[in-house]
């Protein structure tokens, strides 16, 4: 569904500067994929998105959308894709289902069609008591699956959402995500995703792929990225500090064991495998006659995998635009 190669894409700011937004990517999504891209603000997240939706031409690289080319080829790219950026995409005065209806025609269905199409999706994104409304009468949450629905009128095989519930409340954004996967059964859709919220990729994505400074840094499952590049949290705390000491001397010596600490009596370390190693720690304390008041093994999160990554939390990465020339 997607494929790119070496996809560059450059801002001159000025004579003497240069913002190199996006270096090089190369990404293949393949069809019924949900694939979430991850990364700080200024990561080439959006720029890339731009540029796969054929908002921004590339300096230099290829990429290919639905079997066409995003430079030579937009408007077959456009046809194929459903879009939903950052901000609210329906005119704040018109009445929800008559901007579907306009967004089906636009794209070339016909008035009976549209009608139709307005009304499957406007009850499957429960919506359907909403239809004579105003945008502005509609809750936050209300409005997004309306930009949902607008960017599956035309029946694209590919949907791109760039921060889809950013702003919404948990609730709403729960509410969101399980239109988005009803919709995506429903209708057999590619969804590619940028989100700050690591919550959604871990649970809604079959694939992450982290991005930093322009470039693919990471790019595969959810678990097989915590457990590769984050590892277990291993927290033990035994009775005395000799005890700690001499537990903590063993857990150096684990093969992957990283982040090893020790303080007073508190053990704590990154491992691969952390219930396994935990029973033998936890034997090797019997043995040794030290007591143990308290372990505890963690899975890492997403957020453990980003900091890893690039020694900061995406949560803390910044605040500055992602773009230069947005």
């Amino acid at each position: 569904m997607i494929h790119t190669e070496g996809l560059t894409k450059d801002f001159v700011v000025s004579r003497k500067e240069t913002v190199h937004a996006v270096r090089g990517i190369d990404l293949d999504v393949a069809p019924g994929e949900l694939v979430a891209i991850l990364g700080p603000n200024g990561a080439g997240k959006t720029t890339t998105m731009r540029m796969l939706t054929t908002l921004l031409a590339p300096t230099s690289g290829s990429a290919r959308v639905a079997g066409f080319d995003v430079v030579t080829e937009p408007g077959q790219v456009r046809r194929r894709i459903g879009y939903v950026g950052q901000g609210n995409g329906a005119g704040h005065n018109q009445r929800a289902a008559d901007e579907l209806y306009s967004q089906g025609v636009t794209y070339g269905l016909s008035r009976a069609d549209s009608r139709r199409r307005a009304g499957e999706l406007l009850e499957s994104l429960d919506l359907a008591g909403k239809a004579q409304r105003k945008v502005t009468d509609l809750s936050g949450g209300q409005r997004r699956r309306l930009d949902v629905a607008m960017g599956l009128m035309h029946a694209p095989p590919l949907l791109v959402l760039d921060e889809p519930s950013t702003g919404l409340d948990p609730q709403n954004r729960a509410n969101l995500w399980e239109h988005i996967t009803a919709m995506r059964t429903t209708f057999d859709i590619t969804v590619l995703l940028t989100t700050h919220y690591l919550d959604e990729a871990d649970s809604m994505a079959e694939r992450v792929v982290v991005v930093d400074h322009g470039e693919v840094i990471a790019d595969d499952t959810p678990d097989a990225l915590k457990t590769q590049l984050a590892g277990d949290l291993l927290v033990v705390t035994t009775d005395a500090p000799d005890g700690a000491a001499q537990l903590a001397r063993v857990v150096e010596r684990w093969q992957g064991a990283s982040e090893v600490t020790l303080t007073g009596t508190r053990i704590s370390a990154r491992i691969a495998n952390g219930t396994t190693r935990v029973a033998e720690l936890v034997h090797t304390a019997d043995a040794a006659a030290v007591g143990l008041s308290d372990v505890q093994v963690r899975r890492p999160t997403l957020d453990d995998v980003f900091l890893n990554l690039t020694g900061r939390s995406l949560r803390e990465s910044g605040t500055e635009n992602e773009e230069v020339a947005a």
